[in-house]
């Protein structure tokens, strides 16, 4: 049986092969046209002026102001924990959600208790949201 693989594979191997040199061949005996037999292609639109809806003469220019653009001020969204500096950005699923985040959670009396993940329900986890918005407002762990 290995044998009639082999064989088909080697096969194939020469049929890739000469494909691939017969290609080369016919490439070589086909002959590129001269520079001078290429023309440039005709303009796609010709009169493009006369189809503008705005003349260029009579386009209104803007003026430039030396006001510069207001820097907006880079908000990450995040809580931040005070004690260390750590940056939380994900933190919206509560079985996945950073140890210090929870702790926080119940130091700051938003929750009862740090729930395990068999304790959640929706009503605990409607609990937690909010307990995270509330969070979020506080200027002590905004990021």
């Amino acid at each position: 049986m290995t044998e009639i693989i082999y064989v088909l594979l080697v096969g194939y191997a020469a049929y890739v092969i000469y494909t691939a040199m017969s290609d080369v061949s016919v490439a070589k005996k086909t002959d590129i046209p001269s520079a001078a037999a290429f023309t440039a292609p005709p303009p796609l639109m010709p009169n493009i002026e006369s189809k503008l809806l705005v003349k260029p003469e009579t386009a209104t220019k803007v003026e430039k102001t030396d006001e510069k653009p207001s820097k907006v001020a880079a908000v990450k969204k995040g809580l931040r924990n005070p004690k260390t500096g750590e940056v939380a950005s994900s933190y919206a699923n509560y079985r996945v959600m950073k140890r210090w985040i929870k702790e926080i959670l119940v130091s700051e009396g938003l929750l009862e208790k740090i729930y395990k993940n068999n304790e959640l329900t929706p009503d605990i986890e409607a609990k937690i949201k909010n307990a995270i918005i509330q969070l979020e407002q506080n200027e002590t762990y905004r990021a």
